[in-house]
């Protein structure tokens, strides 16, 4: 569209120089009459070849500076397009896994139609937490009582008791609560959600909480779904006025959910920290009682040497001052002796 009109502006310029060169020819013929015609046409026709070559490299340089933008537009439009199609591409692919993941989303949620699967899922989830944390000799999966029934997990505690931990995924009428549409539908699904709830406290209170066996007297329920955990201990839900949390506890119940079950099995880590130095102290005391009572006995022996060096002191001493005594009687008889015999061999003479 430029161009045209470019174009089109150069022969409208051309056209104006040819009238212009008409005035000029008409003017020359009255101010030169006296100059022959063949001159004047002459001169005329070099004036417009002149301006004629003026006008095209005019009209040229124009031309290519249009070009030259043109050239550029139509780089920037090759970009832009460019970068569409790169882009297109991309929201294609992004759709396609989007589509993908909604027909996964499908799919999970046709698996939490089946109570079995929701089962499965809940003891998983609950399996997954605790290998992230203990060893598995702290806790045991699937724990079956005397009584024929089993826990999804009891956990080991430092005093020798059980923790007993069950999954209970109550999502059924849970799922009816947030779909239905009206607040009457709603209200019938919140009680029915309320009753499946105060079930799974009353099932776990029942079968779980047995300290003939060694557990705890009391012990853990574990939503695996956040959502469903949040709904029945949030203080702004109508779900509230059934204190579900407080008839928890007073079934000595403990409700939780992936991410309060990690706060719970931290204090239960700390205690296994104090239980560990506690029982390391004890022991550094038994060995210092032991040292003690080796000191003391160590002493005793000392204390006896002491005693026996001192009676083998006391004997030397004394057997010392006696001997010193008999060898005064040998030298005395012995100075007795030579003084008898010096008074014989006086006598004889």
């Amino acid at each position: 569209m430029n161009t045209t009109f470019v174009i089109f502006a150069a022969f409208g310029f051309v056209i104006l120089v040819g009238v212009i060169a008409f005035l000029v020819s008409v003017l020359l013929k009255k101010r030169y009459a006296d100059i022959s015609q063949n001159q004047a046409i002459g001169d005329l026709q070099k004036t417009m070849t002149t301006m004629q070559v003026q006008i095209m490299e005019h009209l040229a340089n124009q031309l290519n500076a249009m070009q030259g933008r043109l050239d550029m537009s139509s780089g920037a439009l090759n970009k832009e397009m460019r970068s569409f199609v790169e882009k297109s591409t991309e929201i294609s692919g992004l759709l396609k896994n989007v589509e993908q993941s909604m027909q996964g989303v499908q799919t999970f949620q046709e698996i939490f139609k089946s109570p079995k699967l929701r089962g499965t899922w809940g003891e998983a989830s609950l399996e997954h937490l605790l290998s992230q944390f203990y060893p598995k000799e702290l806790y045991e999966l699937q724990h079956m009582f005397v009584s024929g029934e089993r826990a999804d997990a009891v956990f080991k505690l430092p005093d020798g008791r059980m923790l007993v931990i069950d999954a209970k995924f109550p999502a059924e009428n849970f799922t009816k609560l947030v779909e239905v549409p009206t607040e009457i539908e709603k209200d019938i699904a919140r009680a029915a959600f309320v009753r499946d709830v105060k079930a799974r406290i009353d099932e776990i209170a029942t079968k779980y909480i047995l300290p003939d066996e060694g557990t705890l007297d009391y012990a853990m329920m574990y939503v695996p779904a956040e959502a469903v955990y949040y709904e029945m201990i949030n203080p702004s839900s109508p779900m509230r006025k059934e204190d579900i949390t407080g008839y928890a506890w007073n079934k000595k119940i403990v409700v939780t959910s992936p991410n309060q079950l990690y706060l719970h099995l931290k204090t239960i880590e700390h205690w296994f920290h104090d239980v560990q130095m506690s029982r390391q102290t004890q022991e550094i005391i038994k060995r210092f009682t032991r040292i003690k009572k080796d000191g003391e006995k160590l002493a005793d022996d000392f204390r006896l040497l002491g005693k026996h060096l001192g009676n083998a002191q006391g004997a030397y001493d004394s057997s010392e001052k006696r001997l010193g005594l008999l060898v005064g009687k040998v030298d005395q008889l012995t100075k007795g002796n030579i003084e008898s015999k010096e008074l014989e061999s006086g006598e004889e003479n």
